[in-house]
C-alpha cells in the first residue's frame, strides 16, 4: 500500500507508541510484507528467523519488536507487538469506509461501459472504456480495470487475503492480516462467472492483459499472472503465484503458493503443482510431471499386475 503522501517517521512512532531508532528525519512512502518491499517502504517483522532478511531487504524501515543493529539508511520502530502495530497503521491510513450505494460516488467509470443491474462497484474504484460488468458482480474498494474488460455474473473482485497470523501460545489463535493491497487488471482481460479474485495483503494481485480467465476460479492475494493466459474453470491458486505469459492452466489444476510456472506452459487438468515448473513444456499429475514422462508412468502402472503374475510363476 502506497501512502498518499510520505508519512515521518516520527508520526509513525507516535501512531504506534514505538520507539525510534535511527535517522529521526526519515520518512516512508508505503506499508508492504517482505516479498513485495521497494525502498521507501515499511515492513514489519516480529520472529527472529526473519530479521536478518528484512535488514537486508529494500525496506526503508522496520517495525520490530527488539533493537538490533541497523545499517546506515535504515530506521527501526520498536514496539512489543509489531503485527498490532502494521494492523494500526492500516486502520489509520486505509481505513474501511462503507459504501451504501450500488456505485461509489468516488468510482471512476470510463466512457461507453456497462454496469448491469445488481453489480456492487466500491470506492475509489477505477474501470476503464468499452468494459461490460455483468449483474450481481462485487468490485471491491480502490481495484484498477483496464480497457475492454469482461466480467461475467456472480464475480467478486478485491475480496479481503486469506491470510493471518498465527499465535502459538495456547490456545491456538488466529489473528486476521488485513489486506490494503488492490486488484489491477489489464487491458482485454476477460473473466468468468462466480470466480474470485484476492486483493494483495500490502501489494497487487496483478492480470496481464489479455488473459482469459473461465468460470468459478479462484486467484489467491498477491498472484501475479502475465499476458495473454487461458485459465480454465475451477482453477486455483494459492497466494503470490507468478504465472508467466502465455501460461495455459485446464481444469480444476491446483498451484501451491509462492511459487512460478514459467512463460508458456501448459498444466493438464486436475494436475497438482507443487514446486516451480519451467516454460515451454506440458505437465501433468500430481505433483506436475513433464507430460510425456507421466504417461511412461501409467504405461508402467498398469503393467504391474501382469509383471506380479510372472514374479509368482517364477518363484514357484
Amino acid at each position: 500500500m502506497q501512502f498518499e503522501k510520505p508519512v515521518s517517521l516520527t508520526s509513525l512512532a507516535e501512531l504506534i507508541q514505538a520507539t525510534l531508532v535511527g535517522d529521526a528525519t526519515g520518512s516512508v512512502t508505503g506499508i508492504n510484507e517482505i516479498h513485495k518491499v521497494q525502498v521507501g517502504d515499511l515492513v514489519f517483522v516480529d520472529h527472529p528467523k526473519y530479521y536478518d532478511k528484512c535488514i537486508r531487504s529494500a525496506a526503508s524501515c522496520i517495525i520490530i519488536d527488539q533493537q538490533i543493529a541497523v545499517p546506515p539508511g535504515k530506521s527501526l520502530l520498536v514496539v512489543s507487538d509489531p503485527f498490532a502495530a502494521y494492523l494500526r497503521i492500516v486502520d489509520t491510513y486505509r481505513p474501511f469506509v462503507p459504501s451504501l450505494q450500488p456505485i461509489s460516488e468516488t468510482a471512476v467509470i470510463g466512457s461507453n461501459t456497462i454496469v448491469m443491474p445488481g453489480a456492487y462497484i466500491g470506492n475509489q474504484v477505477t474501470i476503464g472504456k468499452n468494459c461490460l460488468i455483468h449483474p450481481q458482480v462485487t468490485i471491491l474498494d480502490h481495484c484498477q480495470l483496464g480497457d475492454d474488460v469482461i466480467v461475467q455474473a456472480g464475480t467478486v473482485i478485491g475480496s479481503d487475503a486469506f491470510y493471518y497470523n498465527r499465535k502459538k501460545a495456547l490456545p491456538v489463535q488466529y489473528r486476521k492480516m488485513k489486506s490494503c493491497g488492490r486488484v489491477v487488471i489489464a487491458d482485454q482481460v476477460e473473466i468468468g462467472a462466480g470466480c474470485t479474485i484476492d486483493r494483495g495483503v500490502t501489494a497487487d494481485t496483478s492480470i496481464g492483459a489479455g488473459t482469459k480467465i473461465d468460470n468459478q476460479v479462484h486467484i489467491g492475494h498477491d498472484c501475479v499472472i502475465g499476458r495473454n493466459c487461458l485459465i480454465a474453470a475451477q482453477v486455483g491458486l494459492a497466494g503470490a503465484v507468478v504465472l508467466e505469459d502465455e501460461a495455459v492452466l485446464w481444469g480444476q489444476v491446483g498451484v501451491n503458493k509462492t511459487l512460478t510456472i514459467g512463460k508458456g506452459a501448459v498444466v493438464m487438468g486436475q494436475s497438482g503443482v507443487a514446486s516451480t515448473i519451467s516454460g515451454n513444456k506440458t505437465y501433468w499429475g500430481t505433483p506436475a510431471i513433464d507430460f510425456q514422462e507421466k504417461k511412461k508412468e501409467l504405461v508402467w502402472v498398469k503393467r504391474i499386475p501382469q509383471i506380479w503374475e510372472k514374479l509368482k510363476t517364477s518363484f514357484r
